[in-house]
């Protein structure tokens, strides 16, 4: 069992994404730094001035690349405590260092956050020297049951928020998998539709041909129409049908089809306008179905909402939708729920963008906006 969570842990990626350098962690290497000076100058207490000094100056801004590098940066990090605490050692002198050195406990952190398998062990024993330096330093028992509760909770800390960013990601992954499962199988009900046309004129061509041979060109004039819009749907499907799963050969529903969604609510009220004729499926499909989960979205979560308005607009070139209710917005706005991220994927997939979020004039606002042509 330890053998298989070695490898395991060796086979441990890098976490993907980390984030960018953001002014904060300039305000924080500066404050720490300032902090350092200060100490440097002002406090009387601090044994072996110069080297203590000269090392925090070198090692605070190395948090600086703490999520890019983590390994680099603890060993840079921890090197520095290290060079502290052998004199400390050698020479019997508690509390080398400014207390701004503190700030290196951020590296732990994004070791086991950010690095990969094989990162995160070289650096739990790059740690682990002068942690162990200095609780050998220490001259109580409680110092060292302290240092060794943090400095493992910070470890698991990291640990905690990699894995719980991993769970989170999965999730999403799902959500969007089946999204594009769902798309897949509304476009695969359309091409259906289309075939089953195609086939019904074909048998009117062929009943007609003997005795009225322009009925028949009309037919064949109805099926290249069908045939040409069936392969240009083909093109977007989406390739993760199983062939298990059952297909309705009924058309999907639409722009047509908004107006069913007043029946959820008296508060819901519906508006089209522009040109809307002519749309491919799976733009119709998209819309009502981006719709339809906002208008549920509202209805569930908006608190003393007196309207729910739908609006769909066709222009040049693209369809734009927005969902607004007057509700108070208690969706918090840094929440990404899963019906948001079908919705974000299901216009993606499309060519498109959703958007939702509170609205600046209240209540919560979701908009998208779909090309009236399919990618191919």
């Amino acid at each position: 069992m330890f053998a298989a969570f070695i490898r395991s842990v060796l086979a441990e990626p890098r976490a993907p994404d980390p984030p960018a350098r953001a002014w904060w962690d300039w305000a924080l290497v500066g404050a720490l730094l300032v902090t350092a000076t200060g100490e440097a100058i002002l406090r009387p207490d601090v044994p072996m001035r110069p080297l203590a000094t000269v090392v925090a100056l070198l090692v605070i801004p190395v948090l600086l690349w703490r999520r890019t590098h983590p390994l680099l940066a603890t060993a840079v990090g921890f090197g520095g405590a290290m060079v502290l605490h052998i004199p400390a050692f050698v020479e019997d002198v508690v509390d080398v260092g400014l207390y701004s050195m503190a700030g290196i406990m951020l590296l732990p952190y994004a070791l086991y956050r950010w690095a990969s398998g094989p990162e995160a062990l070289v650096g739990t024993a790059i740690v682990a020297v002068p942690a162990g330096l200095g609780l050998a330093t220490s001259q109580t028992l409680g110092d060292v049951i302290g240092g060794t509760t943090v400095l493992v909770a910070v470890f698991a800390l990291g640990a905690a928020m990699r894995y719980r960013a991993v769970a989170r990601q999965r999730e999403v992954q799902q959500v969007r998998m089946l999204e594009r499962g769902e798309l897949a199988r509304e476009l695969h009900d359309t091409v259906a539709h289309h075939v089953s046309a195609i086939a019904i004129q074909a048998q009117a061509g062929r009943a007609v041909a003997a005795t009225d041979p322009a009925s028949a060109v009309e037919a064949l004039a109805v099926i290249e129409a069908e045939a040409s819009r069936t392969l240009y749907e083909m093109r977007t499907m989406v390739r993760v049908l199983r062939d298990s799963e059952a297909a309705d050969y009924a058309p999907q529903r639409g722009i047509s089809d908004l107006d069913e969604l007043t029946r959820m609510s008296p508060v819901v009220q519906v508006h089209r306008g522009g040109d809307l004729a002519g749309l491919p499926q799976p733009v119709e499909v998209a819309v009502y179905r981006i719709c339809q989960e906002s208008v549920t979205n509202a209805i569930r979560h908006s608190l003393n909402a007196t309207a729910v308005t739908v609006g769909v607009t066709g222009d040049d070139g693209v369809v734009r939708l927005r969902v607004h209710d007057d509700g108070e917005a208690a969706r918090p706005a840094t929440t990404v729920g899963y019906g948001l991220l079908g919705m974000a994927e299901r216009a993606k997939l499309l060519g498109g963008a959703c958007q939702a979020g509170p609205d600046p004039a209240g209540g919560w606002t979701v908009e998208a906006t779909l090309p009236r042509e399919v990618p191919r």
